[in-house]
């Protein structure tokens, strides 16, 4: 005989983690001094930030991408394993094994691939300039405005902070040139010959006449993170 209240017995408790998120805001979920993995990506033309959040004491695992909640377990007794979820058609997995000294190491794999080899193929397929536009407006306490310009190789697709254009490549004199117009500032891409076959075809980019140095995908990894954010 039970002197508990049948509706304390064991049969009758929820299943269901009785602490949850669910009642907060995603923009108030996102806690920058929660994330314990951070790793950068372009997929599909477009550049996205994968962050891991992983409690070892609240048992809970969260996975941001671009800010946004994709994957969230609360209550995990088990703080190893794998997490999968997608960015576009590609499929992604994060691993969580355990390190020395009750320490854990992160993974991220893309398509199969550990992200360092991801991104270095991913490279080869990539053009990448950065640049800083001064605000057009008059009043001086605006924030210069950021852009990511990505050339994908295989189709010519033109990306400005991830969006696609649409502008048309002119012929010109020893190739062609695509131009086009942001916060005031003429930018045209030139597209020209090598003279080899080795190197091929060589893109540059100009910024109102001024030569706009190339970058390479690994530095946004240590670029501000505004220039990673997607709206």
């Amino acid at each position: 005989m039970s002197f508990l209240s049948p509706l304390l017995r064991l049969e009758n408790l929820s299943t269901e983690p009785i602490m949850s998120l669910d009642h907060v805001p995603e923009a108030q979920r996102y806690n920058k001094d929660n994330i314990v993995a951070q790793w950068c990506a372009p997929i599909n033309g477009k550049m996205y930030r994968i962050e891991l959040e992983h409690g070892t004491t609240s048992g809970r695992r969260m996975i941001w991408v671009n800010g946004r909640e994709v994957l969230r377990r609360d209550w995990m007794f088990k703080l190893v394993g794998e997490d999968t979820f997608s960015i576009e058609q590609a499929r992604c997995i994060i691993r969580v094994d355990p390190a020395p000294g009750f320490k854990y190491e992160y993974l991220l794999y893309i398509d199969g691939k550990p992200h360092a080899q991801y991104t270095e193929e991913l490279t080869r397929q990539y053009r990448l300039w950065l640049y800083t536009c001064g605000s057009s407006q008059t009043d001086e306490a605006d924030a210069p405005q950021e852009y990511r310009i990505m050339l994908k190789l295989d189709t010519l697709s033109l990306y400005v902070n991830d969006e696609l254009r649409e502008e048309t490549a002119a012929f010109v004199h020893g190739g062609t040139d695509t131009s086009f117009v942001l916060n005031e500032t003429k930018f045209v891409l030139q597209a020209r010959s090598s003279g080899n076959k080795h190197d091929g075809i060589v893109h540059t980019l100009l910024a109102n006449d001024e030569l706009v140095p190339e970058a390479k995908i690994q530095q946004i990894m240590q670029e501000p993170v505004s220039i990673l954010q997607t709206n």
